[in-house]
């Protein structure tokens, strides 16, 4: 049964370029040595796969960390991607958008971004559980392409890099507060109106 991957555009060539190899093939260094990682389902599959292999390449994942991946939303799509005769559907292609954010100090956000990978599997209706079958294998190889590039955005991050992430992120926060702080300030003095009195009857 023939299959294609559908990946985003300039993933191969970002996966080449970085010199990353896929899980078997070796081991994959980072620069950033230590790093916590969570996600909103704490046990899922994506966030546990990529706690092992970033464990496997080397980072040490804790809670205590400096530097915190943060995969804030797995979401999954189908459509049908071509036809069979009789208009019943032939292919269906699925699509996994990861958004994720990396925080630093103070939990201050440093950077956000998404990864998206697609892949087109064969669905035989006259074949339910073959089709649920290959259905699933295609989201463990779509798990496994997360996960795949997620490292290489990873490891495309250095220290000075993030430090120069959390220098920014430092002045933005006060800036924000000395904004809030000057608000306050002159709310508090401004003079307050007193109620309105109504002379009585």
């Amino acid at each position: 049964m023939i299959k294609r991957n559908l990946l985003v555009i300039g993933l191969a060539v970002l996966l080449s370029a970085c010199g990353f190899q896929l899980r078997g093939t070796g081991s994959t260094e980072l620069n950033v040595k230590e790093m916590d990682v969570s996600a909103r389902n704490a046990y899922g599959e994506t966030v546990t796969e990529l706690r092992q292999v970033l464990e496997r390449s080397g980072v040490n994942v804790h809670a205590g960390a400096p530097y915190r991946l943060v995969l804030t939303n797995e979401q999954e799509s189908q459509r049908a991607a071509t036809y069979s005769g009789g208009s019943r559907s032939a292919e269906y292609e699925l699509t996994t958008v990861l958004d994720y954010s990396i925080q630093g100090l103070n939990n201050l956000e440093l950077l956000t971004d998404k990864l998206e990978v697609r892949k087109i599997y064969m669905r035989d209706a006259s074949n339910i559980t073959g089709s649920e079958q290959e259905a699933n294998r295609a989201r463990e190889e779509m798990r496994r392409d997360l996960v795949n590039a997620m490292v290489v955005r990873l490891q495309m991050l250095t220290p000075a890099q993030l430090d120069e992430l959390q220098r920014k992120a430092d002045e933005r926060a006060k800036a924000q507060a000395d904004a809030l702080e000057a608000a306050r300030h002159q709310q508090a003095e401004t003079p307050q109106q007193s109620p309105l009195e109504v002379p009585g009857n």
